[in-house]
């Protein structure tokens, strides 16, 4: 793993992945591209390029390249494919969120479908290009293509052909937009499946990030589902984890009875496999609050509370079953909520109250 394109570099998951590749591998080359729309402060963006560049000064032997674009440029991604000609490319460029799905539609289509098929079509190129070195396409799907599904955990045998958001349909579709590519071009591409990431810099438009800077403001909060949502929080670091491990093992080639390639294809949930109530989520969350100085010690939490229905395009649970991640790369999230909040708390106490980054 010498040469890595990472998509969505300045992004929660792709800053963390390039950090990680940098202290594990200091003499990989990494190119990393994001357009650092204002879909939320990009601010909090440009702090997470930063420490990249502090990161790769120390490291001589490295080669870190950041490029300001969009993916929906297809020669600009074109270009970038033909001139670094990446072993490896990780797709984690999207426009997420599922409730900015309702209200901004046309930035789905643009980012996630357009956007991803020139990711594919310059992953084609590559593959007809002998001497690129080309090895694997990783990209970010969602837990959300399992829609209202009542079946859990979550297991990607499950059928997911009945999203109940515009966010969740343009995952799928990137889903089956790589099988076909997989069939067609023989790349071998893998779809991971993340569950509720969070931590410490992570999306201001994420929950956990509002309902601190609610708490701040003395504004009450609100719990959807009546608090009876569940969600399987995975921590980032066990995202990036999970995300390293399947980029050193491409699915393999292989022909089928009938001599024609089988597509190199592979899906897998990341997830925490234990889902936990929001209410207890956001309970931990202003206990970690408090404890880290954040929050006053005398913060009432249930005068802060307002408990109220579910939201469209939400659903009641999230529930991944690693069972496969587990067979195939000995690894499982393992990263405790508790432990998750408290590096969040402390880092928004650092970071963003002295800062005010936001």
């Amino acid at each position: 793993m010498k040469k890595v394109l990472v998509t969505g570099a300045a992004g929660f998951i792709g800053a963390n992945l390039v950090k990680r590749l940098f202290q594990t591998i200091p003499t990989i080359s990494i190119v990393g591209i994001d357009n650092l729309n204002d879909y939320y402060d990009p601010a909090i963006k440009l702090e997470r390029l930063g420490e990249i560049e502090n990161l790769t000064r120390k490291l001589p032997d490295s080669n870190w390249e950041f490029i300001k674009g969009n993916i929906a440029d297809k020669q600009a991604i074109l270009d970038i494919f033909s001139r670094f000609k990446p072993e490896i490319v990780v797709n984690l460029a999207a426009q997420a969120g599922v409730r900015y799905s309702i209200i901004n539609p046309d930035a789905y289509i643009e980012s996630n479908i357009t956007g991803f098929f020139n990711i594919l079509e310059g992953c084609r190129k590559l593959v007809s290009d002998p001497d690129s070195g080309f090895t694997h396409l990783v990209y970010a799907s969602s837990s959300s293509v399992y829609g209202s599904n009542s079946k859990v955990p979550y297991s990607t045998d499950d059928k997911v052909d009945n999203p109940v958001s515009l966010y969740a349909a343009t995952k799928k579709s990137n889903e089956l937009m790589a099988h076909a590519y997989s069939k067609l071009y023989n790349i071998p591409s893998t779809g991971l499946r993340f569950f509720t990431v969070y931590g410490p810099a992570g999306r201001p438009d994420m929950a956990y990030f509002g309902f601190t800077e609610k708490f701040l403001k003395g504004e009450t909060v609100r719990i959807f589902n009546y608090g009876n949502c569940k969600r399987d929080f995975t921590y980032i670091d066990d995202i990036v984890e999970g995300v390293i491990r399947v980029m050193q093992k491409a699915p393999n080639k292989r022909n089928g009875e009938d001599g024609l390639p089988i597509p190199p294809y592979k899906l897998y949930n990341i997830g925490n496999n234990n889902p936990e109530n929001l209410l207890d989520f956001v309970n931990i969350l202003q206990e970690e609050l408090v404890a880290a100085g954040v929050l006053p010690e005398n913060f009432n939490f249930e005068a802060h509370k307002e408990l109220v229905a579910m939201q469209p395009g939400d659903v009641p649970i999230t529930y991944a079953d690693v069972t496969p991640l587990q067979e195939d790369f000995d690894f499982k999230p393992s990263i405790s909520l508790r432990d998750g909040l408290r590096n969040f708390a402390r880092w928004y106490r650092t970071y963003m109250i002295k800062d005010t980054l936001m």
